[in-house]
């Protein structure tokens, strides 16, 4: 694992992992003192959700993507990809190592926003503790399953493309699986389209992830069917991204 723990020193000299983890676990309570929701007390802790997933959000697919991205190019251009394949590390196992040392920072960034909404935002209602916890346990999985294979996938394009292409298609193929899908999806309920119903059909619905409306307005953990079916939907789309990347990735400039 000696790439694995190059990278993470790597990681963690450049400091950037500290600012985010400053600001998924500060900002959700100094935002809402600022906005409107100050004037109605009610409001905060919906506010506080809001703002710790939001950041949480903003966090991975800036700094996340962009690391994973600089990092894959870095190991094909400088040379430390061809010295690790020498020593007989594969290049399935640099990119795995390397995928390892930025989700091993990503991972303490969900749960401190997982952190924020248990402490900062528990319903007063011992009723709705249990499902509070559930939910939260809910959209944290399903975060951390959404988010691995992309950080993989900036990795591979970069080594291959560069880390400008790697940290863009990336970041948009998560935007447009966020937010574009859905947009997409309300078209063709005005309008039907075979070309953009087959568009919609194979795009990776990333929007079912979020969770953090059913928090918001508090209603209630998914069930169990629900939840295993998303787990196994978002685990294909993981395979399909694993395999995208391995085919992707290289070593070295010439490979």
């Amino acid at each position: 694992m000696r790439l694995f723990k190059l990278t993470v020193a790597t990681i963690f000299r450049r400091k950037a992992w500290a600012i985010c983890l400053f600001a998924v676990l500060f900002l959700p309570f100094v935002l809402p003192l600022i906005s409107s929701a100050s004037e109605k007390p009610v409001l905060l802790q919906p506010a506080r959700i809001q703002a710790a997933w939001g950041t949480l959000f903003i966090c991975t697919m800036f700094w996340g993507f962009f690391a994973a991205a600089r990092l894959g190019e870095s190991n094909t251009r400088s040379g430390t990809g061809e010295y690790f394949r020498t020593t007989g590390l594969t290049a399935t196992r640099q990119l795995f190592e390397i995928w390892l040392a930025i989700f091993v920072y990503i991972v303490p960034l969900a749960f401190a926003a997982a952190a924020v909404c248990l402490l900062g935002a528990m319903p007063s209602e011992s009723s709705e503790k249990a499902m509070w916890l559930t939910l939260n346990f809910q959209y944290l999985s399903l975060f951390l399953l959404v988010f691995a294979p992309l950080l993989a996938l900036a990795t591979a394009l970069a080594s291959r493309f560069g880390g400008i292409t790697g940290f863009v298609v990336t970041f948009f193929v998560t935007l447009y699986g966020l937010y574009g899908v859905g947009y997409l999806d309300n078209m063709l309920k005005l309008e039907a389209n075979s070309a953009l119903q087959t568009l919609w059909l194979y795009s990776p619905q990333y929007r079912f992830a979020d969770l953090t409306q059913r928090l918001y307005f508090k209603t209630g953990a998914l069930t169990g069917e629900v939840f295993s079916n998303m787990v196994l939907y978002f685990t294909a789309i993981l395979a399909v991204n694993t395999g995208i990347s391995r085919l992707c990735f290289r070593t070295s400039s010439n490979a």
